[in-house]
């Protein structure tokens, strides 16, 4: 009785921040406590976006008449989306068997295979694309493999072509994707398995029929890392790719540096950052009438 006398003299401000409920906070605490990360997503992401889509307006929409007008933006627009979804498929395709023997591993096995996963995401992407050049240069370890093994007359060029920066990428993102799908496949219970052992499932109708739909919202989340972090993809594609596998990330980086021509960089850059929100819009659409994100763990 006195703490419920006590709180009703503390006026009416006590009543806006005492909460209503022992799990709840009252409105002007939740506020309070969400302040700082409203206030560093508004400062550093919300602000300048606005600032870059302004920039690209400088001169009026003469921008994004020259970035369509001309075939070679296109062309390197079409290839950075291609060359994102490509490396996405790989990371996925790689990073599934991965991330469910994770699963099922025990013992020094499974130390092992967790060490090949957070090693190299651990380790610079600059480290990581120049490893690849001296593993596929001209007088590298692979043309020098292929060359005393009878193999190749002449060194190969590996280097400075889409296939290799497709390779590249999918060696650095391959983390991203099987991290989200480990910690899905980790939260599956193993007795939906055993109930479908023994109503005469087999392990591979057993996966494609639990396992795989169950752990889609993890895959979904490994897929829109790597295809956002694909596109936007600076130092691999400069460093191991060509004049013909040219991403938007570079040449964005010339117009800026080289060209200084920043109106059309920030077009670029809109341009760029409209077409990822509109597949992760399409890919999370498809994934939610597919009932992927309605599934029980």
């Amino acid at each position: 009785m006195n703490i419920v006398a006590s709180h009703r003299r503390q006026g009416p401000l006590a009543a806006i921040i005492r909460p209503r409920h022992a799990s709840r906070y009252a409105p002007l605490t939740s506020w309070l406590l969400a302040f700082p990360l409203v206030a560093t997503f508004a400062t550093g992401f919300l602000y300048p976006l606005s600032k870059l889509v302004a920039l690209s307006f400088a001169n009026g929409a003469e921008s994004y008449v020259r970035l369509l007008e001309d075939f070679l933006y296109v062309r390197v627009m079409t290839t950075t989306v291609a060359t994102a979804a490509a490396v996405t498929v790989f990371c996925i395709l790689l990073g599934y068997p991965v991330a469910f023997a994770m699963t099922r591993l025990r013992g020094k096995a499974a130390l092992i295979t967790a060490a090949c996963v957070f090693i190299p995401l651990w380790t610079s992407v600059l480290i990581r694309s120049y490893a690849w050049i001296v593993l596929l240069q001209r007088n590298g370890l692979v043309n020098d493999f292929l060359q005393s093994a009878g193999l190749s007359d002449q060194p190969l060029k590996l280097l400075y072509t889409l296939g290799t920066v497709v390779m590249g990428m999918t060696h650095i993102l391959l983390p991203f994707a099987i991290l989200p799908i480990y910690a899905t496949l980790r939260t599956l219970p193993p007795d939906f398995a055993r109930a479908a052992a023994n109503l005469g499932a087999g392990p591979f109708r057993t996966f494609f029929s639990i396992t795989l739909p169950l752990s889609l919202p993890g895959l979904f989340a490994g897929a829109i890392l790597c295809f956002v972090l694909a596109l936007g993809f600076y130092i691999t594609p400069a460093l191991i790719g060509g004049p013909g596998s040219m991403l938007m990330a570079t040449l964005i980086g010339q117009q800026t540096t080289v060209l200084l021509d920043w109106p059309f960089a920030a077009a670029l850059s809109t341009v760029l950052l409209a077409v990822a929100l509109l597949i992760v819009f399409l890919f999370r659409r498809a994934l939610s009438l597919s009932k992927g994100f309605h599934s029980v763990h």
